[in-house]
């Protein structure tokens, strides 16, 4: 992934059309288009080179995991050793039930932990059975770790710029 030039005017009111996500209808290309003032070849060419350079990580369905039955949403955190959390987080993000990880800075001595990992379940007893496996992947690299449980959501959208 190369980051290159920011966003030019067009690619700007494309991401601006579709932040919040593609148009529910059949051509939801074509209807971008017609909001941007370009060809739907054109919208579908730009999308595919702002993935490609990292300016958009995805383009797909985001299903809502606690209307699809998860109702058990655990931030997992890890203190591992600094050197390996790149190879870590690179096994443990491959895992099907993790649905994204962190590195992040540890804030000692109250808060040991930097390598974080969301795991989601139907109960709390699939989701610490999922915390077992993390743990036996890591092996001796797991000094500690906890499950920080879901309450409620407070805020659920990525970043969104302002037209």
């Amino acid at each position: 992934m190369t980051l290159e030039a920011p966003l030019d005017e067009i690619d700007r009111r494309i991401v601006l059309a579709t932040q919040s996500g593609l148009p529910l209808e059949p051509q939801p290309y074509h209807a971008v288009a017609r909001q941007v003032g370009i060809s739907p070849e054109e919208v579908m060419a730009r999308m595919r080179r702002m993935l490609e350079t990292g300016m958009i990580r995805r383009i797909g369905a985001v299903p809502n995991h606690y209307a699809l039955g998860y109702k058990a949403n655990g931030m997992t955190v890890w203190d591992v050793p600094d050197e390996k959390v790149d190879e870590l987080g690179e096994r443990v993000g491959a895992l099907d039930f993790v649905s994204h990880c962190y590195h992040r800075p540890r804030h000692l001595p109250d808060w040991p932990y930097n390598f974080f990992a969301m795991v989601h379940g139907h109960d709390r007893g699939e989701v610490e059975e999922q915390v077992r496996r993390i743990a036996e992947l890591l092996g001796d690299a797991d000094r500690g770790h906890e499950i920080l449980y879901s309450t409620r959501i407070l805020k659920k959208t990525g970043l969104r710029i302002s037209g």
